[in-house]
């Protein structure tokens, strides 16, 4: 199964949890301080709430921290790699990376307005936002793409 995932900004995310609980009838499948993710399965949608001190005012559009589609196993992001290039997007592979709470592999490209989109998988749940203890205001960041094509200043 895949599923889009919606990551957004937020400046208080107790509040987010229970309007997106409520809106979605379904609870958190991952909470930690300053970050929760559903996994819904009626719209099949992911969606990550970031805590961030300024709210909406972070990331690349406003709200928008993120964007990516989640797939079932690495081979699928694989997959998604050779296709994504052979459309050259040239993506930026990460692989067993630890990243919002999850340890995953994935593909960034950026869209031509410069929404960054990921393919991913999750392989294990991770102890920290990204292996190295950071914090959730690292991961609140906007995703710049830079002149490498890589995500730099988010963890996510």
């Amino acid at each position: 199964m895949s599923r889009v995932q919606l990551a957004l900004n937020v400046a208080d995310v107790d509040a987010a949890v229970d309007f997106y609980s409520k809106l979605f009838g379904a609870e958190p499948a991952k909470r930690r301080p300053g970050y929760a993710n559903f996994a819904i399965v009626e719209p099949p949608l992911k969606l990550v709430l970031i805590e961030s001190p300024t709210g909406r005012g972070q990331g690349v559009v406003g709200a928008l921290n993120h964007l990516g589609v989640e797939v079932e196993t690495p081979e699928d992001v694989a997959a998604a790699t050779r296709r994504l290039a052979g459309e050259g997007l040239e993506p930026d592979v990460q692989m067993a990376t630890t990243c919002c709470y999850a340890l995953q592999d994935k593909a960034w490209v950026s869209d031509p307005d410069g929404a960054p989109w990921e393919v991913y998988t999750v392989l294990a749940d991770a102890p920290s936002e990204n292996g190295l203890g950071c914090s959730t205001e690292a991961c609140a960041e906007p995703v710049d793409f830079g002149a490498t094509g890589e995500p730099a200043g988010s963890c996510c």
